[in-house]
């Protein structure tokens, strides 16, 4: 499972013309996943993103996590994250995991990510043509993979 996790100021997720998704300070969090992914990638990442201390303290340090500075959240399936670009100009979706596993494991990983957080998160719509909206705070963007787990 691969979460691309952005510090923002504001975001949101639009879905023909309709706004499903708005939050102000806090992460936005772009999720791909591949059949391999299990609930021990959704446990390890959903603690791992909550802590994360990416935000800054009162000196300025990015020293505090979501939770610390009581922030937003939303979450989005995102299958290109699995792409491979090994071969040619034209990306590989091979490693993305088909709707049939990773709607699932998207919807426990919200359930858990909100167990872990403590509060309700934004979402996206799983499969469909999202506009994905917000102001970068930093910026600061990491990516982690928790078949890595760097």
């Amino acid at each position: 499972m691969k979460a691309v996790i952005q510090r923002v100021l504001e975001a949101s997720v639009t879905i023909d013309g309709e706004a499903v998704s708005k939050i102000e300070k806090g992460l936005l969090i772009l999720i791909g996943i591949i059949e391999e992914d299990t609930q021990e990638d959704i446990n390890w990442l959903t603690k791992k993103i909550t802590n994360l201390r990416i935000f800054n303290d009162e000196n300025g340090v990015m020293n505090k996590s979501l939770k610390d500075v009581d922030g937003e959240a939303i979450l989005v399936s995102q299958f290109t994250l699995q792409a491979s670009t090994k071969k040619g100009n034209r990306p590989s979706y091979i490693k993305a995991a088909k709707p049939d596993i990773a709607i699932p494991l998207y919807e426990e990983f919200i359930s858990k990510f909100e167990l872990e957080f403590g509060k309700k998160v934004g979402t996206g719509k799983f499969g469909a043509d999202m506009k994905v909206s917000l102001i970068n705070d930093g910026p600061v963007t990491i990516i982690i993979d928790s078949k890595i787990k760097e």
